[in-house]
């Protein structure tokens, strides 16, 4: 019997579809959802489940920023057979996000039972939640907004993808949180940054979802709820990613702060009264 079912896999379709790409981490409120349904959070085809079903965010993000994507990669393969296209900003910019992936998919290998073992307590996701709050209000306050798309470096895109491994150590900080504050913090627009954010996302968040395929599939999950888990994401995280951008063009991200603190402080309340399983 399957550890989730169809309907709880629906269920954290949107979850997964509307936290992936908000700075509100998408790891965090599924382990709180899946609390709420009683379902281990620490089981390994749960863990396997959740990283499955952010494919379908990610082919989200591939269908939205089809153009922008095969311009970087159009770019990037006559790079590599024509020296004058080197100096394109497009196809430096696939290399940066080939090499900003390498940290996350180092970490996340070598700390693998500790990423589903004990940092997968609800404990650590309430606390991050409140931390990475902190750091995302001091980021927006920081940052001067100054820098475009096209200004992005080497060093930039470095910096934000190796922010990934905090939200893959701790569930809560978010990962787009961490990218998007680090970006702002390299004065970077907030277009800019979420922009970014999204695209390093793209080959960290894929190798996660294949490699846990199998043992999602072996250990207790049925294709069914996977498959149906992994469509609701996917559309549902389309209009998420159309909504951030127009937002983000225009507020700060201080709505995003508030609701992090609130839902931390809320789950620390839920577990301090064991009204819900750590």
């Amino acid at each position: 019997m399957s550890v989730i079912n169809v309907g709880q896999a629906a269920v954290l379709g949107v979850v997964e579809g509307v936290t992936e790409f908000l700075p509100v981490s998408s790891t965090g409120h599924l382990k709180i959802v899946e609390g709420l349904m009683n379902i281990p959070v620490d089981d390994d085809a749960v863990v396997g489940f959740s990283a499955v079903i952010q494919v379908g965010a990610i082919a989200a993000v591939l269908v939205y920023f089809f153009k922008d994507i095969v311009r970087i990669v159009s770019a990037w393969g006559r790079g590599l057979v024509n020296k004058e296209e080197r100096y394109h900003h497009d196809y430096k910019f696939a290399w940066w996000v080939i090499a900003a992936t390498i940290p996350i998919v180092i970490v996340g290998l070598a700390a693998k039972p500790l990423i589903e073992g004990p940092l997968a307590s609800l404990w650590v996701v309430a606390g991050s939640l409140i931390v990475g709050s902190g750091v995302m209000w001091a980021a927006d306050q920081m940052g001067r907004h100054k820098r475009g798309e096209d200004d992005t470096t080497f060093k930039d895109a470095m910096l934000v993808g190796g922010s990934q491994i905090l939200a893959l150590l701790f569930p809560g900080f978010s990962r787009s949180g961490a990218t998007m504050s680090t970006a702002l913090i390299l004065d970077l627009d907030r277009v800019a940054a979420t922009r970014l954010s999204f695209f390093l996302g793209i080959p960290a968040l894929t190798g996660a979802g294949i490699y846990e395929l199998k043992d999602a599939l072996g250990a207790g999950v049925g294709a069914a709820p996977l498959a149906v888990g992994t469509i609701v994401s996917f559309v549902v995280a389309y209009g998420s990613i159309a909504w951030l951008l127009k937002f983000v063009a225009k507020h700060s991200f201080n709505a995003f702060v508030i609701y992090r603190i609130i839902v931390g402080a809320l789950l620390l309340g839920l577990l301090s009264a064991g009204a819900i399983n750590s």
